[in-house]
């Protein structure tokens, strides 16, 4: 359905009318194409879920690959059963929330009831959390296309107190691509009354493109955290941080994926081996990468410089989804450890874990602001 209702909003300091936006015709599937005027990088997006369904880079060779993850049919991001999250913008509040429940102000044990307790649906490990957003999140919501250009896109989405968050939220999601291989994006939100906000670009890498190798597990991997946030089984915070040193946590000397595999079985939930868990970043400042990937195989490496104070790493144990044609499906599925979802995002499930002092809380006057950088290059 379209967004309507807003009465005032905020793109690069504009104010919107959101009956003024224009719809594509087959709008929200509708693919925009954006490509450096260096050829460096093309990047496809579509409405639904402001989301990313191709991204070309070139490799040491010279020869463009699509490395990531997605569908040949972009509706696929509504039907699939599976909803693996392939590559949209998420929110009104990533990853996980505890019972699906919070409190304003926040609490480590809201209770049941009270005029202050909120209750998302729960659609994660049985009932007993929320993940990404509830069961239609953003990433599963119609935005529309705010304005383009043929380097840049932004979509708009107006979250009317969806999935039982308090208040309306008004989001502007900016994708552009620059010359040196450079993916930039934004995401501008405000709200009307207090509510959480933390979002995340929920993309899945592989840098090969399924040329040369059929997983990650080669991939060098750099995370400059020497912190990771201790979970439970349903990977819900506990509280604690771990002290990554000594441990297969511990990327801040970059490691292949795979360097440790056997001390992983595990730390992904029960009966999962790889990497499901959140690290917080050392860096000092915004401008210096806090994490880089790169093949030896493709020779294509990524450095991500976000705003965001944390990263989730999932290495793709409970994938199973027909691959697209240019990664040789449908016959083929992407599998556990076929891909690396990398997640810039806060400090997960921190409205329900008070003893962090991370405030999440947004309200007329303190508005969100989401900003990461993917820097593409080669490694010889």
């Amino acid at each position: 359905m379209v967004q309507t209702g807003l009465a005032s909003a905020t793109a690069k300091g504009r104010a919107a009318d959101p009956t003024t936006i224009p719809q594509a015709p087959d709008w929200p599937f509708d693919v925009t194409t954006l490509s450096a005027p260096d050829g460096s990088i093309t990047a496809k997006f579509v409405s639904f879920g402001a989301t990313m369904t191709e991204l070309w880079v070139k490799d040491r060779d010279g020869k463009a690959r699509d490395i990531i993850l997605g569908y040949d049919d972009n509706t696929e991001l509504l039907t699939d059963p599976a909803h693996p999250v392939f590559n949209p913008i998420v929110g009104r509040y990533a990853n996980r929330i505890k019972n699906g429940t919070f409190s304003i102000p926040i609490s480590a044990n809201p209770p049941p009831d009270g005029p202050n307790v909120y209750h998302i649906p729960t659609n994660d490990h049985d009932g007993s959390d929320t993940l990404h957003g509830g069961i239609y999140g953003w990433d599963r919501r119609n935005w529309t296309v705010f304005e383009k250009s043929k380097t840049s896109v932004t979509y708009f989405h107006l979250d009317a107190a969806d999935e039982g968050f308090p208040g309306n939220v008004t989001a502007f999601a900016t994708h552009s691509v620059e010359n040196g291989g450079i993916l930039h994006t934004t995401v501008h939100a405000s709200a009307t009354e207090k509510t959480p906000i933390m979002l995340t670009q929920h993309i899945y890498w592989n840098l090969d493109a399924f040329q040369g190798s059929e997983n990650i597990l080669g991939h060098k991997l750099h995370v400059d955290g020497s912190r990771v946030v201790a979970v439970d089984g349903d990977a819900i915070p506990t509280g604690p941080f771990i002290d990554v040193t000594d441990t297969a946590y511990d990327f801040r000397i970059p490691q292949a994926i795979g360097a440790r595999w056997n001390d992983t079985v595990g730390l992904c939930g029960p009966g999962c081996q790889g990497y499901d868990n959140c690290w917080i970043y050392d860096r000092s400042e915004e401008k210096s990468p806090g994490l880089t990937l790169w093949s030896d195989v493709s020779g294509i490496r990524l450095d991500v410089t976000t705003n965001n104070p944390a990263v989730q790493v999932y290495t793709a144990y409970w994938l199973d989804t027909p691959r697209k044609k240019v990664h040789g499906g449908p016959s083929l599925n992407y599998t556990k450890w076929t891909a690396v979802a990398i997640e810039q995002e806060g400090y997960i499930d921190a409205i329900n874990t008070p003893e962090w002092h991370v405030d999440q809380i947004y309200y007329p006057g303190k508005d969100f602001f989401w900003d990461t950088t993917y820097k593409f290059s080669t490694v010889d």
